[in-house]
């Protein structure tokens, strides 16, 4: 089918102009001036014809970190892979990038074969995976040559959860000497997880079991030391590196620092961390604070972490917004850590609303609309070796395409989510602009308040290697 989008304003990376969208089946045909005789034609032999008076035009999202079904703390994340894509379409985003997870004694290939079944013929959306290494040995390093030849192209390793997940130092540089040979990126959760361990221990032993311990135990010094850590290793072992959820001041220092000295370092944040704080979030009354629960934490609003982020984000030191969309309903999972905030499942969802959160930056004149464009969809494109297939309404790319309409106020609650959770992390938050209509591989899935979409929907995406590293 072919459809022409009219009447909008085409919003890239580099700008913003009123332009005709010409879709023919998935793909994007052509970009059209308004009024010109190729856009007339091009209406007149239309099948379909879709208005985006007054609607920003903007290329689908695409969220480069998602955990859906992750096995965590004796509990799975509560959206599956066709609640949680679902609930992404919802929000604008059109493919995301989630994690096969090896833990130790595991094999590679069996662990990437086993979430690879549970999204295979569920996702609403278009879909990849990044693999996480939770046993560095010889036949995991071997892994990562061949799964980078099949589209596999981003390695997650953990400085923190030990016994679970932590890599030592000597398994971090190894991988990054393996990436450096076969062209992979290597993601980091950079926390010291062993130092962590001992001031919770700390605190249970003085009955300080509360939620908000979580964020005072993980403290930002211990994210700042362990992004410097990591990025040395990474300089020793000539890999690019991709720090994940980044929250604190000092860990974006560390990146910034060697992001001007010319290093191949990135790193993401998440809206948690622009948006929500240890004291009023993490430290709400009661156990509320355990939907608050997050690695990394909240952090405080005494300190100056949420300014950082946002002028991070302005500068370029923050290359991506991601969500880090791990969600556990407050029954009978975050309550599993009622007497203990060290066995309350770590995960906040948010895939929903990922675009609309970082729009207010735009409404607030902390971002411009091209920066918005390219934070949530075309550097995560570009970052993940998706583009440009992904990431840009351009001829010959993929036609997932969102139409926003800027004048359209809303409020987030529970009450009109999609996720498949029993509370909003966002609740209250009013929201200047809304999604109207998505389109997907040139197939409308929501529009008018309307769910269009079918499971399965979505496809798997083959990566190549990240465009910024070509």
């Amino acid at each position: 089918m072919s459809t022409l989008i009219k009447g909008g304003t085409v919003v890239s990376a580099t700008g913003a102009q009123a332009m005709e969208v010409l879709v023919d089946g998935e793909t994007i045909a052509a970009l059209l001036a308004p009024g010109s005789e190729p856009a007339a034609a091009a209406e007149r032999g239309s099948e379909r014809v879709v208005d985006a008076t007054g609607k920003l035009v903007v290329p689908g999202g695409v969220d480069g970190h998602t955990h859906m079904e992750l096995p965590f703390g004796g509990t799975v994340a509560s959206d599956d892979f066709e609640s949680g894509t679902r609930a992404a379409a919802w929000g604008g985003t059109t493919t995301i990038v989630d994690f096969a997870v090896q833990s130790a004694g595991e094999q590679v290939r069996e662990r990437l074969e086993t979430w690879m079944a549970k999204a295979d013929g569920n996702c609403a959306i278009d879909y990849g995976f990044h693999m996480i290494i939770g046993d560095v040995n010889e036949d995991s390093l071997k892994a990562m040559d061949a799964l980078v030849h099949e589209g596999i192209t981003s390695f997650k390793l953990f400085m923190a959860y030990p016994g679970v997940f932590l890599s030592d130092d000597g398994q971090i540089l190894r991988t990054m000497q393996q990436a450096a040979g076969n062209g992979g990126l290597v993601m980091m959760h950079a926390e010291n997880g062993l130092a962590i361990d001992v001031l919770a221990e700390q605190a249970v032993e003085r009955g300080e079991t509360d939620p908000v311990n979580h964020g005072l135990v993980r403290r930002a010094e211990f994210e700042g030391e362990a992004t410097y850590r990591a990025i040395q290793l990474a300089k020793v072992g000539a890999a690019p590196l991709y720090i994940v959820h980044l929250s604190a001041s000092q860990a974006l220092e560390n990146v910034a620092a060697a992001r001007d000295e010319g290093a191949n370092v990135f790193a993401e944040t998440c809206p948690q961390y622009l948006y929500l704080n240890l004291e009023d979030h993490l430290g709400a009354p009661g156990f509320a604070g355990a939907g608050y629960v997050c690695s990394t934490p909240l952090r405080t609003r005494h300190e100056h972490h949420h300014a950082d982020l946002w002028k991070g984000l302005r500068a370029n030191d923050l290359s991506v917004v991601s969500t880090d969309h791990c969600p556990f309903c407050m029954k009978e999972q975050k309550e599993l850590g009622a007497d203990d905030f060290r066995s309350i499942p770590n995960g906040i969802g948010g895939v929903e609303h990922r675009m609309d959160l970082i729009y207010q930056g735009v409404a607030a004149g902390e971002l411009t609309l091209p920066r918005w464009v390219e934070l949530c969809s075309t550097t995560p494109a570009r970052m993940f070796g998706l583009y440009p297939r992904k990431g840009v309404i351009a001829p010959g790319s993929d036609a997932d395409i969102v139409l926003y309409d800027p004048d359209r106020p809303w409020t987030i609650s529970v009450d009109n989510h999609h996720m498949n959770l029993d509370y909003s992390a966002y609740e209250g938050i009013e929201v200047s602009g809304k999604v109207a209509t998505v389109i997907s591989r040139g197939r409308i899935i929501v529009d008018d308040d309307q769910y269009l979409g079918h499971k399965g929907d979505g496809q798997y995406q083959r990566r190549e290697l990240c465009g910024y590293l070509q």
